[in-house]
């Protein structure tokens, strides 16, 4: 991994030297726009609205619209003035607990690791944080932007994760909710049959058991498609059979118990389920990725 931040921790007066890490790894497919006509690449140009003609990288500045056409000029040096100074530090300004701050407001994890000269502040740090409970609300400034950021440990690593702010989030005040249950009609007998479907379908999580199908099948057909050679047309996706939707939603629970084998097992343990080994992962996995390299060298079709 290739650290894209160095700097330290700010604890009181205790500092511990650390390398901010992404904890998080993409396997979006990258597909391109082509010409139907000659499969050549299609560039973006940069054109002026009025004129039609295309502007060159040095006449371009940024703005902010504040009135229908109507723009504040902004130069790149007024944007470095206007930025938070680029500090090197991870300055933690107080303790929440963790529990205390809503999962909508969590975005996205680093891994830290401490530097050479750090890593008994880094240990201090991370059991403090184990045995309290706490996590540490801190300021800190990645590529010129300021986040705000919850501190806590996992396992043997300290965890740095990005928050949202308050203003990021929407009110779902603007939904039509349904009110209480009284309100919309749901039965007590409703709501235990509810409780026993999710009973039937309670298991303990694994997050390996899932993949993204979606990704593997078109990556089986692009590989298909460099194997043969040949100019096919892109597979349907073939539409799920979906069951008639009952309007009585204690004939449809009574229906998903039923189809889940709740009715065979007591309540409260999950339905056995096959899991695919390590294994048959690898392949599928090692299958993913020899695609991707051949797609690269790939003809045009």
């Amino acid at each position: 991994m290739r650290a894209i931040w160095k700097g330290h921790i700010s604890f009181g007066l205790v500092s511990v030297p650390v390398s901010i890490y992404s904890a998080e790894k993409r396997a979006d497919l990258q597909l391109h726009m082509l010409d139907s006509r000659n499969h050549a690449r299609v560039r973006y140009e940069r054109v002026n609205a009025e004129t039609g003609e295309e502007v060159p990288w040095g006449e371009i500045v940024r703005g902010y619209e504040y009135d229908n056409g109507s723009y504040v000029v902004i130069s790149d040096e007024q944007l470095k003035k206007a930025a938070p100074e680029a500090t090197k530090a991870i300055e933690l300004e107080g303790f929440v607990d963790v529990d205390e701050i809503d999962e909508m407001f969590f975005d996205k994890p680093y891994y830290l690791e401490p530097g050479k000269a750090g890593k008994k502040g880094y240990a201090l740090l991370r059991e403090a944080l184990r045995e309290s409970g706490k996590a540490g609300i801190a300021r800190v400034v990645i590529r010129t932007r300021q986040y705000i950021a919850a501190l806590t440990p996992k396992d043997k690593v300290l965890v740095l994760t990005l928050l949202r702010y308050g203003q990021e989030l929407r009110s779902p005040e603007e939904l039509e909710l349904p009110g209480t249950l009284k309100e919309v009609g749901v039965t007590d007998r409703e709501i235990k049959m509810a409780g026993t479907l999710i009973d039937s379908m309670t298991r303990p999580w694994d997050p390996e058991e899932y993949e993204d199908e979606y990704r593997d099948a078109l990556m089986a057909w692009i590989q298909k498609r460099i194997e043969s050679g040949q100019i096919e047309e892109a597979p349907e996706a073939a539409e799920p059979e979906v069951e008639e939707v009952s309007t009585d939603l204690m004939e449809a629970l009574k229906r998903s118990v039923e189809h889940s084998g709740a009715g065979e097992r007591k309540p409260g343990r999950a339905p056995a389920r096959k899991k695919r080994s390590k294994k048959t992962r690898s392949k599928k996995a090692a299958a993913a990725k020899s695609a991707s390299k051949s797609g690269k060298g790939g003809r045009k079709k």
